[in-house]
Formats: C-alpha cells, sequence, structure tokens
C-alpha cells in the first residue's frame, strides 16, 4: 500500500466517523518557542490548553513534522528522521479512552477491502501507563487483547506531557510484532526494533504542575474536559505494509535513493557504510524540498540554518559517493513527483523550490571548494605540529569567511581523525555577535549607558506616545543627558538627549525613520530635535542641539514636529505595506518581508524571493499599487489581540516584537499588517509610486526601492525631460528609442574591434625591428624599448613573446619592453631558454624593473609581468634590466 493511500485512508475512515478534517499546517510552527513543527498535536495546542474553542469537538489530520536532534541517528537505524508524516485524531472533550482505543484497533485491522490496513490482531502488542487499569481492562475486555500482549511500563514511555504545567495523561502504544529475524521474543519491553510503536494514544486527563523531566513533577487533579491525542506515523506504517525492513525503502524514499544510485553509480546494498549514506541523502533532500515548499529559505540562523545544514551534508555526502557535477535538480525532480501525490501544492510551486535548491547548490559548491582547501590545510598542518584538535579560529575563520557550517567542519574534521575546539569557536562567534550588538547600541545610544536610561525609566515611567493623533503637544522634561550623562541642565549649543513624559514625536523602529522637530520650553529654550531613539523599551530619546537659553530638568515644553517630514514619511511607510501585498499577491508568502526603511518620499523594502524578479512582474505590481491609490482605500488603525489579529490573517513584520495586544493597520480590502508605525489615512494621499527596480542584497532575498508622492513626480518629470531630448538627438519618437540606442551601441561596439585589431596590428608590426635592432651585451640579445603609450598588458604581452620568437633559440635572448597605459606604466619581459640557463630569469628582471618604476611585479623565470606609479621613471627602469643583464653574465 504506497503512503499516499495510507494517507487517504486515514483521513477517509476518521472522516466517515464524524471527524473533521484539517489540512496540515506549515512546517514553519506558529509557535514562538519552535522553529519548526515537531509533532502531529503542536497546531492543537491552543485547544488543549484552552486558550481557543476547537474547530469541532472531534478532528483528524496528517501533519507535517520535522526534528532535528537525532540527525547523526538518521540512515543509522530503521525510524529515525528528520521529515516524517505524523496522522492524527483529536477529541476535545468528546469521545475519551474506550472510544480512541475500538477507533485505532477497527482501522488497524479492518480488512483491506473495508477501508482498513489489514494488519494481522495477533501481531499487535500494546503497552499501557503502570497504574493506568482503565486503558489495560478496555483492552483486554472490549477489544479482545490477550493478557500476554498487553505490558505495563513506567512514566518515561508511557506517560506524556507538554513539559511545563497544563494538560497530561497516561499513553498507550501500539506495538507491531515484525518477527524474530527482527530480534528477540518477550514484546516491545524487551526490544524496540522488532516491536515497532506505529501508534501512541494519549489520554490527556490530568494537570501537572511544575516539575523536571518526564517524571519529577506533581500531579495537581483531574482535568474539567478529557482529550484524546493521537499519533500514528505514516512512515513506519508504510514500512510495515510494504514489506521493507525501514523507513528509507518506502516508496517516498526509495526513488530518491535510486536516483541517488543513478548519479553516483553506488549500489544500494553493496555495504552498510554507503547504504547509510543513501539514506541519509533521500532523508535530507526529501526534507529539504518539504521545507522549501512551506516557505523556508537557507540561510545562517533558525529554520534556514535547519534547512542550509541538511541540504548541504546531502549535497556533500553525494559527491563523497563520487558525483561529480550539481545534483540537486534531478534529486529534487524526484521527491517532488513521489510527494506531490499527497501534497500538489508542492507541484504548483515546482519551479520556485527548484530554483531555491540550485541556487543553494550552486553557493555550496564554490563554498565547499574553496573551504575545503582551507580546511585540509588546518588539518595537515595540525597533524605536523602532533597535535589533534582544530582550533577555534580556524574553524571560525571556515564559517566567518568561507560559509562554512560548524557541522560540516566538525564533520569533515573527524573523518580526518581531528576534534574542533567547539568551545573556542563558540567563544568567537559570541565576541563577533557582542561587536555588532555594540555597534548597534552605539547608533541608538550614542555610547551613553543604558543604566542612565534605565534609571529615568524607573523615575518618570515610560514615555507616552501621542503622535498617531497628535503632531504636537504639552510635555514636560523627566530626564536629560550630556556626553551621555545625565545631568540637572544644558546650555546653548550643547548635544543633549531629552526625555519627555508624553511626545508626539515618533521613535525609529519598525524600518520607520524618526520624527525630527523643535521642543520650546516655557523658558524660552529651543531644542533642534534631530533623532528619536528608545534605547530601553517605552523610553523616547530626542536627540538634538539647544539652539537657545537653558534646559532643565522638570520645565515644561510645546512639543512641534516637522510636519512635512511626518507625511512624507507616513505615504513612504503605507506605500510599503502595499508594495508587500502586491508583492505577496505576484510572487506567493514566501515574498515575506525581510526588513525596510521608511524614509520621506521614500523607501526600501527587502523580501524574500532565490532569484530576481522579472521586469514584468516588477511594472505589474507597480500597476496594482497604483490603481489602490485610485482607489481612495481608508487606512485605520486598531489595538487587538494578537489572537484576534491572526484570525483576521493579519502579516507580521520582520523582526518585530509583539505583546498580547498589538495595532493592526488595514487598507481597505487590500492589506492588513501589524504595525506600530504612522500611516496616511487613505491612499489617495499618496499621489504616485514609482518603484525604481530591485537587486539581490543577500542569498535569497531581494530588495524594492521607490519613490512617492511629489519625490516620485519629480523623478518622472526628469526622466521625461530625458526622454524628449533623445528624441531631438536621435529624431524619433519616443517608443523609438530603444531601438536606435541599441543599433548605435551595435555600431559603436564594432567601430571599437576594428579600431582595436587596427591597433594590436600596428603594434605587432614593430616585432620584425625590434628583433633586428638587438643590442648585444656580452653574448646576450637585449631587445628593449618603449612602445607607443596606450597599448593594453595583453598587447604588450603578445608583441614580447613575438620578438622573443624571432631571435634565433641558440642565442640568449631578453626581450623587456615598457608602455604608459592610462597614466600607468607597465613591462613585460621574457627569456628564451638559452638565456635561462645563463642565469637570466624574466621574473628577477621585471622585478628591479618595477622597483625602479614605483611598482612591483613578478612571473615565471620565462615570462613576467609588473608596473608602477611613475611614468617617467620608464628610461630609468630600461636601464636597471640593462644594467642587471651585464651584470648576471
Amino acid at each position: 500500500m504506497e503512503s499516499a493511500e495510507i494517507r487517504r485512508r486515514w483521513l477517509s475512515f476518521f472522516e466517515e466517523r464524524g471527524h473533521t478534517v484539517v489540512p496540515s499546517a506549515s512546517l514553519i510552527a506558529d509557535d514562538p518557542t519552535l522553529l519548526l513543527v515537531p509533532a502531529g498535536m503542536v497546531p492543537f495546542k491552543p485547544y488543549f490548553l484552552g486558550e481557543v474553542a476547537p474547530p469541532a469537538p472531534r478532528v483528524t489530520s496528517v501533519q507535517k513534522c520535522v526534528r532535528t536532534p537525532d540527525i547523526e541517528e538518521v540512515g543509522r537505524t530503521t525510524r529515525h528522521g528528520t521529515f516524517f508524516q505524523m496522522c492524527g485524531n483529536f477529541s476535545f472533550g468528546d469521545y475519551f479512552k474506550e472510544g480512541a482505543i475500538k477507533l485505532a484497533w477497527e482501522l488497524l485491522t479492518g480488512s483491506v477491502a473495508d477501508g482498513g490496513y489489514g494488519l494481522d490482531p495477533e501481531r499487535l502488542w500494546i503497552t499501557v501507563y503502570e497504574r493506568d487499569d482503565e486503558a489495560e481492562r478496555i483492552w483486554r475486555e472490549v477489544v479482545g487483547v490477550p493478557a500476554e500482549r498487553i505490558q505495563r511500563l513506567g512514566m518515561g514511555p508511557n506517560f506524556w506531557s507538554m513539559g511545563v504545567p497544563g494538560p497530561c495523561g497516561p499513553c498507550s502504544e501500539i506495538n507491531y510484532d515484525r518477527g524474530p529475524e527482527f530480534g528477540p521474543e518477550g514484546g516491545p519491553a524487551v526490544n524496540d526494533e522488532r516491536y515497532v510503536e506505529i501508534w501512541n494514544l494519549v489520554f490527556m486527563q490530568y494537570e501537572r504542575g511544575d516539575g523536571e523531566g518526564k517524571e519529577d513533577f506533581p500531579i495537581l487533579g483531574e482535568l474539567p474536559a478529557k482529550n484524546i491525542d493521537t499519533g500514528l506515523g505514516l512512515e513506519r506504517l508504510a514500512m510495515i505494509l510494504q514489506g521493507v525492513r525501514n523507513m528509507y525503502e518506502t516508496d517516498t524514499l526509495r526513488v530518491v535513493m535510486d536516483k541517488a544510485t543513478e548519479l553516483t553509480g553506488v549500489r544500494y546494498g553493496a555495504a552498510e557504510e554507503s547504504d547509510v549514506s543513501l539514506r541519509v541523502i533521500a532523508d535530507h533532500m526529501r526534507t529539504s524540498v518539504m521545507l522549501i515548499g512551506d516557505g523556508v529559505t537557507p540561510g545562517n540562523e533558525g529554520r534556514g540554518y535547519v534547512l542550509r545544514r541538511i541540504m548541504r551534508r546531502a549535497i556533500r555526502t553525494m559527491r563523497l559517493l563520487g558525483a561529480t557535477g550539481p545534483v540537486a535538480g534531478e534529486l529534487v525532480d524526484v521527491v517532488l513527483a513521489s510527494m506531490g501525490l499527497q501534497y500538489p501544492e508542492l507541484l504548483t510551486d515546482r519551479r520556485r523550490i527548484e530554483t531555491v535548491a540550485l541556487a543553494e547548490e550552486g553557493a555550496f559548491l564554490k563554498t565547499l571548494k574553496a573551504g575545503t582547501n582551507i580546511l585540509d590545510t588546518a588539518v595537515a598542518e595540525t597533524k605536523a605540529a602532533g597535535g589533534s584538535v582544530l582550533t577555534g579560529d580556524r574553524a571560525f575563520l571556515l564559517h566567518d569567511t568561507w560559509g562554512f557550517p560548524i557541522d560540516l567542519t566538525l564533520e569533515m574534521a573527524a573523518e580526518q581523525g581531528l576534534s574542533v575546539d567547539q568551545e573556542g569557536f563558540r567563544r568567537l562567534m559570541r565576541e563577533q555577535r557582542d561587536r555588532a550588538k555594540a555597534d548597534a547600541r552605539a547608533k541608538k545610544t550614542g555610547h551613553a549607558d543604558l543604566s542612565a536610561y534605565r534609571a529615568i525609566a524607573d523615575a518618570a515611567g515610560v514615555t507616552e506616545f501621542t503622535g498617531y493623533t497628535h503632531t504636537e503637544g504639552e510635555s514636560s522634561v523627566v530626564g536629560l543627558l550630556v556626553d551621555g550623562l545625565s545631568s540637572p541642565a544644558a546650555l546653548e549649543g550643547d548635544e543633549v538627549e531629552v526625555v519627555l513624559d508624553r511626545t508626539p514625536f515618533y521613535a525609529e523602529g519598525g524600518g520607520q525613520l524618526a520624527d525630527t522637530g523643535r521642543i520650546r520650553l516655557d523658558t524660552g529654550a529651543v531644542i533642534e530635535v534631530r533623532d528619536v531613539q528608545q534605547p530601553v523599551p517605552g523610553v523616547s530619546v530626542h536627540k538634538g542641539v539647544v539652539q537657545v537659553g537653558e534646559v532643565t530638568v522638570g520645565a515644561a515644553a510645546h512639543c512641534a514636529i516637522d510636519l512635512m517630514r511626518r507625511r512624507s514619511i507616513a505615504r513612504a511607510h503605507s506605500a510599503t505595506h502595499l508594495t508587500h501585498q502586491a508583492l505577496r499577491d505576484a510572487l506567493g508568502p514566501t515574498a515575506a518581508q525581510a526588513g525596510s526603511e521608511n524614509a520621506p518620499g521614500r523607501f526600501r523594502f527587502d523580501f524574500g524571493s532565490p532569484t530576481a524578479v522579472p521586469g514584468s512582474v516588477l511594472t505589474d505590481v507597480e500597476q496594482q499599487i497604483n490603481e489602490v491609490l485610485g482607489r481612495e482605500l481608508d487606512v485605520t488603525a486598531e489595538v487587538m489581540s494578537m489572537a484576534d489579529a491572526k484570525k483576521q490573517g493579519a502579516i507580521a513584520e520582520f523582526g518585530e516584537k509583539y505583546g498580547d495586544r498589538v495595532r493592526v493597520v488595514t487598507i481597505g480590502d487590500f492589506s492588513k499588517e501589524l504595525c506600530g508605525g504612522t500611516h496616511v489615512h487613505n491612499t489617495a494621499q499618496l499621489g504616485l509610486v514609482k518603484l525604481l527596480g530591485e537587486s539581490s542584497i543577500g542569498a535569497g532575498v531581494r530588495r524594492v526601492e521607490a519613490l512617492v508622492g511629489t519625490d516620485a513626480y519629480h523623478f518622472l518629470a526628469r526622466e521625461h525631460t530625458v526622454v524628449a531630448q533623445l528624441t531631438e538627438l536621435l529624431k524619433g519618437r519616443p517608443e523609438e528609442l530603444p531601438e536606435k540606442v541599441s543599433g548605435m551601441l551595435g555600431k559603436l561596439r564594432e567601430a571599437e574591434k576594428e579600431i582595436e585589431k587596427f591597433r594590436a596590428e600596428k603594434v605587432l608590426q614593430a616585432a620584425g625591428g625590434l628583433a633586428r635592432d638587438a643590442r648585444d651585451i656580452r653574448g646576450v640579445a637585449l631587445a628593449s624599448g618603449r612602445v607607443p603609450d596606450g597599448t593594453s598588458a595583453d598587447d604588450l604581452r603578445k608583441l614580447v613573446l613575438d620578438v622573443r620568437g624571432r631571435i634565433p633559440g641558440d642565442r640568449p635572448a631578453v626581450v623587456a619592453l615598457f608602455t604608459v597605459a592610462k597614466g600607468r606604466p607597465l613591462t613585460v619581459i621574457a627569456t628564451n631558454q638559452a638565456a635561462r640557463e645563463r642565469g637570466l630569469k624574466a621574473g628577477d628582471l621585471v622585478r628591479a624593473a618595477a622597483k625602479a618604476l614605483g611598482g612591483g611585479g613578478g612571473g615565471k623565470p620565462d615570462v613576467a609581468q609588473g608596473g608602477g606609479q611613475d611614468p617617467a621613471a620608464v628610461d630609468t627602469a630600461l636601464a636597471a634590466v640593462e644594467r642587471l643583464v651585464a651584470e648576471a653574465v
């Protein structure tokens, strides 16, 4: 039975029995404590915890999962894989132990003709929690499992909790006996290779308290509503139903191994070590495709690093098995074909998935070539010195300069018998991160001690922001810093940092630049505000210069922001939201925000994309944005709970941290995002948005830059003027300009080629004369001189070699020619075999000449090249070469 059919039967069975079918959630966990979904019940946690009402009293799903803690075991055991599918049925206060047990037995042992899996009931063994008499009784009396095939185990294997205070309960596992060839008799308590767990039934009936580990916690009492959480491993069941020895030989993974065999020539089953390698490749490539399909892109942190690590591990393993060229494309195609039967969206998104995979492979192959050479040198030096540990600084260099993941360094060093100083590596990584944080902090605080800001916050509380509704207002000075130190007063000309109890000034954040403006004190003092930051949460620090008078703590103040600047930034920020949504519409949800900057009249927006965005797509995006402006959509903001924001489909901005209450900015029916910035009231206020283009700023990340409002208008006006001038010069219509300019450039290139050809021929014509005029220096023919300025280095080299070839080979010869190109002197010197036998080497002669020219050079004994800074020293360099030739012979 194929995996797709196992999945289909599962969902059909439970749907027919009143369960609501819930599609698999994304592998990107909607949980701040998780990088990726590691278990089938994760998407249902809010229902079990009572945070959200479940969609139905009983549901079922087949959930995609990824676990990487056991990555070193992948391929070495029968059932460890990074990606797997967990079939689950869940009851929220509906049926409980007897219902879950009877459903499980019916599906597993029911005939294939009736929609079941057709397992032999005599080969099924049951484990229950040692104190769960009820479950044991149901298995024995209601289902009819013999007592000798029911085993009681302790809390470790048969009691479940989330690891934190909350719901918990006993488990009952269903195990399949694979036969005596897999191990001794005695049931799952004796051997879990022979008796493989295929289904775990969790009876969530208690509430646990705080404690350590899986066993050391108190049971506080029973839950008011008892729940069922079950999980059946699809790959494990497929292993049994397909009659294979391990999960890697099931249908969705075996085809990947077969393709790896085809690409490497290594046969599966030939040797255990190569078999492990083929399993690793199959597992990791399938996981990579599933992660990319759910929007993960390779990176150096978080889930991006998980993807990069496993994908690069698979590619390197392919090369160790003998693959010589790129392999990702063919392996990805096989995974898509096998998994696309279960997840058709993979086939729909084929182009993007392949593009991401091929780009990562290309980048890694370059990294592997350069980094391997560095690592091999480091290993050789370590062994030569009698060491057995690769130093942390070498590992850090490989990571920081060559992009070598530390896991790959560990693996490759181990292959050559060395360990790695991981603590030294981690220390250098920490130091690098600390430096980066210090640089960022310096921008925000001007190197002030953060304790000064915290002291102000402790004394005066957080700053109330009034800027959403007011652009000016009354406040008072509650904190003052001069040169980073708290001060009671500041005088005219001082650079200050002022903290107010309330302010309309927006502090830089969420990609939006800070407001500027003025603060006028009731004493007559005036502060010009040039920047606003929040070095500690909730405390807005106004940075500026005292223009007039004296500033004192406690003084009353009137604040007024630069209104035109604020409006211009607001237009840019609203345009950023529109651009984000338009890009997602055009490229899909993976075009997620990866950074932004909203400045007066312009913005930049960074987003995920494995390849450049075609110009036609960018044009469509720009058109859609400007059409939205014409619809005059209202822009509104509302504060709500995070749960409500998610229900409404609000998009979270990159890099932002949110509390329980969030601000949601909605633009008509077009856009909805979590955002703390300032915006226009209606899209018509933007006027015009002009996308200037897009570019790459890193692997898988692109940047769009754009102008908004009058800035966009002025740009287009200038463009129009340029087009009008070109139209007049070229005597054509505007739409003909590209063709006319292209034609002119083509003719220019042809002319340049002819000129270059003519000049090269003219230079080479001098070869005969230079050979004939060679002077005799103690039996050595020296052909030297200066050729016309502007001769390229390539042409100079050709001329030198041509002259050397014209001098009879039995006569020692040195050819040394000079020119000046782009204001800098160049020289190329060549020697023949007879000259080299008399001790004349081109490299030595070039170094002497280049030194006279004020530069350097070098090369091989037969031909070398150099240059310098002083064109007037060419005659001196010629004399130096002649002198060295005479001295050498």
